[in-house]
């Protein structure tokens, strides 16, 4: 059966504020699991209902991120100068090393049972990949993957030219997803150059913008993403 999915455009939000957001929706719906597995009563399609997916797109106002696997030393820069430039900085609790999120990237967060999709991570992130590989591809752009790197590449097999386009980073808990992919539109790229990006060294990223010379319709890539979502996952999105 194909899932329903909710979508929220949430527009310009704190990182704070949706962090915290996906962790109630995230705790609403594992503690329906741990609910629903303790009650022997309970039929099927009660189970089957319980839980609800979700997907949220954000721009962050500029903010580092560090996976809780990350190392502080890839941030570059001091904390005086950091706030100097208006950044702000969390440690959070997704897999992957540092990121930036900022104006005209596109923040995908997906809170998705998936116990009604696929319990396979591994299939869970190359799927997010070629949600983003199909995209660039309406734009003229061959998308990659990287052997041990997630996230989505351009040249990733030329040495020294390789460059991320989209960085990832999850959690899972129960099942549920939390945090996502952080697509770079028409991102201002110079923030990048204060952080070893992903903790890998001597790689560059990149954005769709710069790929193209040009600047991108930011809402033409938002419906593109959201189009091949629901073909990558099988899923329709519902607007709340």
């Amino acid at each position: 059966m194909q899932q329903q999915v909710l979508f929220e455009d949430l527009g310009v939000k704190q990182y704070k504020d949706v962090w915290d957001y996906q962790e109630a929706l995230l705790k609403k719906n594992t503690d329906l699991k741990r609910l629903f597995r303790n009650d022997a009563e309970a039929i099927a399609p009660e189970k089957e209902r319980a839980t609800s997916h979700h997907l949220l797109f954000v721009e962050h106002p500029p903010v580092y991120t560090l996976g809780k696997n990350g190392k502080p030393e890839h941030v570059l820069i001091s904390e005086a100068e950091r706030i100097e430039k208006g950044i702000e900085y969390f440690q959070i609790n997704r897999g992957g090393d540092i990121t930036f999120h900022g104006p005209q990237q596109l923040v995908g967060y997906p809170i998705l049972d998936l116990e009604k999709f696929k319990t396979d991570l591994g299939w869970y992130l190359r799927s997010l990949e070629e949600v983003i590989i199909q995209t660039i591809a309406e734009y003229g752009i061959k998308g990659q993957r990287s052997s041990g790197e997630t996230g989505v590449w351009i040249d990733s097999d030329l040495k020294g030219k390789e460059r991320k386009i989209c960085a990832m980073g999850i959690k899972c808990s129960r099942w549920i997803t939390m945090h996502g992919f952080a697509f770079n539109v028409n991102t201002d790229l110079n923030y990048f150059n204060n952080i070893i990006p992903c903790g890998i060294e001597n790689k560059s990223v990149t954005s769709l913008a710069k790929e193209l010379g040009n600047p991108v319709s930011f809402d033409e890539v938002k419906n593109k993403v959201k189009k091949n979502f629901e073909q990558i996952f099988d899923c329709k999105l519902i607007s709340v």
